[in-house]
């Protein structure tokens, strides 16, 4: 009974290993785009951004990072999400390095430039897919006097140390939730909060990877239920406990 009951343990625990993995985000194809680079050689000029991670370095992003443009970018939708990127040595030889490529994580917006044509200038315009790249990364794929090469990106999974984090802004009946540091996907389809003598509450996005609610919500413990654009749904329990404040981040134990 017992060698029963430990090779039934073993198979559970191996189903469910494959469920996970075949549910797991998996990369994309390859498409075409272009890359130029800002922020300076330390990338200090990428902190903060449209998706509201602050600080790059402190938030684990590092230098990592790019801005998207507005084809990619999707209103701040996009925000989290990963992409490897290869300078496309056989279209520009003189400016791309040869088989290298750079994951980064999507944690701005560039804006269009419509004063300037797509070609010169307005690489940000839609309809194109452009990556305005913090020049550390930019400087693994491509040479520097280069400003400008095309590349070649796919979407893939997102790794990240440690679990999803939770910085709480806002004021009395406004709460602004700060979501980073997500694997998988990297992007987040829905939120719904929960005091710990509430039930359930949809968020809505506010701006970027920033997440609110309109409850009274202090003196609450406070649990999180998020799904990524992949699908995934996440419970974290009691990530804030009921002496939270406003301006505190709390790091949880749970990822994708």
């Amino acid at each position: 009974m017992g060698k029963f009951l430990l090779t039934f343990a073993i198979l559970l625990q191996f189903c469910s290993y494959l469920a996970i993995n075949v549910n797991a985000f998996a990369p994309s194809g390859w498409r075409k785009g272009h890359a130029t680079f800002y922020g300076g050689s330390d990338a200090s000029g990428t902190m903060g951004g449209a998706c509201g991670y602050g600080n790059l370095y402190s938030t684990g992003y590092g230098t990592w990072t790019a801005a998207l443009s507005t084809a990619l970018f999707n209103d701040g939708a996009s925000c989290g999400e990963c992409y490897r990127i290869m300078c496309d040595f056989q279209t520009d030889p003189r400016w791309c390095i040869k088989g290298k490529s750079v994951t980064i994580t999507a944690t701005n917006f560039c804006p269009p430039n419509y004063a300037l044509p797509n070609n010169n200038g307005g690489w940000c315009n839609p309809p194109l897919q452009h990556f305005d790249m913090a020049q550390p990364a930019w400087e693994k794929i491509g040479i520097y006097r280069g400003g400008i090469v095309p590349v070649l990106f796919q979407r893939v999974p997102c790794k990240k140390h440690g679990g999803v984090r939770f910085t709480i802004n806002g004021r009395n009946y406004f709460e602004l939730v700060m979501i980073s540091n997500v694997a998988g996907a990297g992007s987040i389809q829905s939120v719904s909060i929960k005091g710990s003598k509430t039930g359930w509450m949809a968020m809505s996005r506010n701006w970027g990877a920033n997440w609110q609610s309109n409850a009274y919500l202090n003196g609450q413990s406070l649990s999180f239920k998020i799904t990524n654009t992949d699908g995934q749904t996440r419970f974290f329990t009691d990530i804030a406990p009921a002496n939270w404040g406003f301006g505190q981040t709390f790091s949880s134990s749970v990822q994708f």
